[in-house]
């Protein structure tokens, strides 16, 4: 079997697709984290009503981090701000990729663990503005 044969085609759209990758200017919530591999995955929060309006990335990374934070942009588009703290989990973003390599996991845990501190900068600006 070759690369194309064994992915599903869920993790073959999110590893090659670029068109979420953009950095905000003084976006609502942002988070940035590097992993032990070296990738660096950074997002990008706009927040309306408490929910997430819209949300970017940008990665140094590999494909396989590619696919995982596109995911959790797709996962996490229009969700409610205090729903994605709960439904957004490496779990989740691998489950949905279906064929991400086990070994790959921690990309699943880089992405996620930047999104939840882009949430935790968004939750921090909220409560100073009150």
């Amino acid at each position: 079997m070759n690369f194309w044969q064994e992915h599903s085609v869920e993790y073959l759209e999110m590893a090659f697709r670029y068109d979420r990758m953009e950095r905000i200017e003084n976006p609502d919530g942002y988070g940035k984290r590097t992993g032990e591999c070296g990738d660096t995955v950074e997002f990008f929060i706009m927040e309306r009503d408490g929910a997430i309006d819209h949300i970017s990335y940008h990665i140094d990374g590999c494909k396989n981090t590619n696919a995982c934070a596109n995911t959790v942009v797709k996962m996490a588009e229009k969700m409610r701000i205090a729903d994605a703290w709960e439904t957004i989990t490496p779990d989740s973003v691998a489950a949905y990729l279906k064929t991400l390599p086990a070994d790959e996991n921690h990309c699943a845990e880089l992405a996620t663990g930047a999104f939840y501190l882009a949430l935790k900068d968004l939750d921090r600006k909220c409560s100073r503005e009150m």
